[in-house]
């Protein structure tokens, strides 16, 4: 394909997209600094009121623990939102590389599909599984403190 072949608007098209897809990611990654804020919010909290003399009712301790869960929950479906609205971005991104004369996302992708990454693991594990298992984990463990709070 050369340059004059090429019609100017694709290309316009194509940086327009790829902009987009790099704003959705740091929206996404905003999120996340959001939630990890209030997740260690409810974990200070839950901190001070469990070390009050005389110690606070239950009852509030296991209603932080629920909101940290409700709050997990939530980060994740937003996660899952992400990564299907960047799915979709990138889908698009890669019909339109087809018209372009080089596919630096489509090729990236092929690269990181094929080649070992290291040593220790066989495969690219993909940001937005790693990154989803972070609101699971406060939701595991705001579940445990809940289940603990109850069974004293």
């Amino acid at each position: 394909m050369t340059n004059e072949s090429l019609d100017p608007r694709v290309l316009d098209m194509y940086k327009l997209c790829v902009e987009m897809a790099d704003r959705v990611s740091a929206r996404r990654a905003g999120a996340n600094a959001y939630f990890i804020t209030v997740q260690g919010a409810l974990v200070a909290a839950l901190g001070f009121l469990a070390g009050r003399t005389p110690r606070v009712d239950d009852r509030y301790l296991i209603a932080v623990t629920a909101v940290g869960i409700l709050t997990a929950l939530t980060w994740y479906l937003l996660l899952r939102s992400y990564r299907d609205l960047n799915k979709a971005k990138f889908a698009v991104i890669n019909a339109i590389e087809i018209q372009l004369p080089v596919h630096p996302f489509a090729d990236e992708w092929e690269v990181l599909k094929r080649d070992p990454i290291s040593h220790w693991r066989q495969r690219y594990a993909e940001l937005g599984t790693v990154e989803s298992m972070i609101p699971l984990l406060f939701a595991i463990v705001n579940g445990i403190l809940a289940a603990t709070l109850v069974a004293t």
